[in-house]
C-alpha cells in the first residue's frame, strides 16, 4: 500500500499536461516564448542580400561618385586641418547615405520576423539582472546540457549548409572566376559583385530552411517545458477560483445568514400558506411597498415546520391551501410580489384573515 501511495504521487508530479492559458500567460510575461533567433538572422540576411540586389546600381553610384570627388577635390591637393575636417565629414556623409538604408532594412526585416513568431511583447521581467545567471555549477550544467548538444548540431549543420550553397554556386560560375584575369576591372568587379550578391541570397535561403526547422524545434522545447502536472492544474485551479471545500463553506455560512434573516421576517407576515404538512409560504400586503401581495418567506420539509413554529409562536393566522402553497413554492422567490393568476384566491384569503384579526 505504501508503494502504491508513492507510485500514485510520483505520477501527479510527473509533468504531463498541457499548459492552461493562465501558464502561457504567465510565461509570456516572463519573457518565455516560442522563438528562433535564426529566423530573425535570415529574415536579415535575406532582406539586406534582396535589397543589395536590386539597390546595388544607387549604391555602387553612390560610392564611385565619393571615391572620384575625393580623388578631384582631396587627394591631388595638400591636406590641412580644414581640408580633413571637410573629408571626414564627405566620409561620413556618404557612408551614412551608403550603410544607411541597408541596416533600416535588416532592422525593420529583424522586427517583422520577431513580431511574426511572438507578436508585441515587452517584459521588463525578462531584462532584470539575476544572480542564478552567475551560478558557474548551473553554467556548467548549461554546457553540457542536451539543448548545447542541439545547438552544436545546428551549428555544425548551418555552416554545412551555408558552404555547400555557397560552393555549389561559385562550382556553377566557374568559368566565369576562372575567366577573371582576361577582363577588365569594371567587368571583373562587376561579375564579383554579383557572384557575392548571389552566393549571399542562396546561403540566406539556406539559412531560412534550416531556421524554419529549429523554430519547431523551439516550439516542441516551450511546450514541453512549460507542461504541468495535474497536481499544478488542481493548485493554480485552487489558487484563481479559490479552494472549493473553502468556497462551499463559504456558501454555506451565506445560505445561513440568508436563512436567518428570512426567518426574521416570519414574524411580519400576514398569513402562512401551507400544505400543510411539506410546504409554508408567508405572505405579506403592504400598499406602501408593493401593488400585490409578496413572499416574505418560504420553506418546505423542515423549514417548513419551522416556519409554521415560528408562526404559531407570534399568533400567524396560516391558511391550509394546498395547490396554491406548492405553486406559490415553485413561481415565486422570496421578496416577489404574487403571480397576478393568484390575485383572487390571495385576496379571499387575505379577507378572512383581516376578518379573524378584526373579531380578535
Amino acid at each position: 500500500m505504501k508503494y502504491l501511495l508513492l507510485d500514485l504521487q510520483f505520477f501527479a508530479g510527473e509533468k504531463t499536461e498541457k499548459a492552461t492559458p493562465k501558464k502561457r500567460q504567465d510565461a509570456r510575461k516572463k519573457g518565455q516564448t516560442a522563438k528562433s533567433q535564426d529566423i530573425n538572422t535570415s529574415v536579415g540576411l535575406l532582406a539586406v542580400f534582396l535589397f543589395l540586389l536590386f539597390g546595388s546600381s544607387f549604391i555602387g553610384n553612390h560610392i564611385f561618385i565619393f571615391f572620384r570627388h575625393s580623388l578631384q577635390n582631396y587627394m591631388l591637393v595638400d591636406l590641412t586641418e580644414n581640408n580633413i575636417k571637410v573629408l571626414m565629414v564627405e566620409v561620413l556623409k556618404e557612408v551614412a547615405i551608403v550603410l544607411g538604408p541597408i541596416m533600416l532594412v535588416a532592422f525593420l526585416a529583424a522586427v517583422a520576423a520577431n513580431f511574426a513568431q511572438i507578436g508585441l511583447l515587452f517584459s521588463p521581467e525578462s531584462i532584470k539582472p539575476k544572480l542564478e545567471k552567475l551560478d558557474p555549477i548551473k553554467g556548467f550544467k548549461r554546457i553540457f546540457s542536451m539543448r548545447a548538444i542541439v545547438e552544436l548540431l545546428k551549428s555544425i549543420l548551418k555552416i554545412s549548409f551555408v558552404g555547400t550553397a555557397t560552393l555549389v554556386v561559385l562550382w556553377m560560375r566557374i568559368d566565369e572566376v576562372l575567366g577573371l584575369s582576361y577582363k577588365s576591372v569594371g567587368d571583373a568587379i562587376k561579375i564579383i559583385v554579383n557572384l557575392a550578391l548571389q552566393m549571399g541570397l542562396v546561403a540566406s535561403i539556406a539559412l531560412l530552411f534550416l531556421a524554419v526547422f529549429d523554430y519547431l524545434y523551439q516550439r516542441f522545447d516551450f511546450e514541453k517545458n512549460i507542461r504541468m502536472s495535474k497536481q499544478d492544474i488542481k493548485d493554480e485551479y485552487k489558487n484563481s477560483e479559490g479552494d472549493p471545500l473553502i468556497k462551499s463553506k463559504i456558501k454555506q455560512r451565506q445560505r445561513e445568514m440568508a436563512m436567518r434573516r428570512m426567518m426574521q421576517e416570519v414574524p411580519n407576515a400576514d398569513v402562512i400558506i401551507t400544505n400543510p404538512t411539506h410546504f409554508a409560504i408567508c405572505l405579506k400586503y403592504d400598499d406602501d411597498k408593493y401593488d400585490a401581495p409578496y413572499v416574505l418567506a418560504k420553506g418546505v420539509d423542515f423549514l417548513a415546520e419551522k416556519i409554521k413554529k415560528i408562526g404559531k409562536e407570534h399568533e400567524i393566522i396560516m391558511v391550509e391551501n394546498r395547490p396554491l402553497a406548492r405553486a406559490l413554492y415553485d413561481q415565486t422567490e422570496i421578496g416577489d410580489t404574487i403571480p397576478e393568476e393568484f390575485f383572487k384566491v390571495v385576496a379571499e384569503i387575505l379577507a378572512y384573515v383581516y376578518r379573524i384579526k378584526n373579531k380578535i
